[in-house]
């Protein structure tokens, strides 16, 4: 990827981000927010699927 087309990227990012009303934009942070802060979310993204798959095999046995 060429700096040109980063800056056209970037440039692009923008404009979209500008575009959208600010009531719009603040519904989709707040989503965000309310993703991110379930407990399966950070178990994946700091240690992967091995924790979740770990949680599935002893949720397994316990049945």
């Amino acid at each position: 990827m060429s700096a040109n087309d980063y800056v056209k990227y970037v440039t692009q990012q923008i404009v979209k981000y500008m575009d959208t009303p600010k009531e719009a934009r603040k519904q989709q942070r707040e989503e965000r927010k309310n993703v991110e802060t379930t407990s399966t979310f950070y178990s994946n993204r700091w240690f992967g699927v091995l924790p979740f798959s770990l949680k599935l095999m002893m949720n397994k046995r316990k049945k």
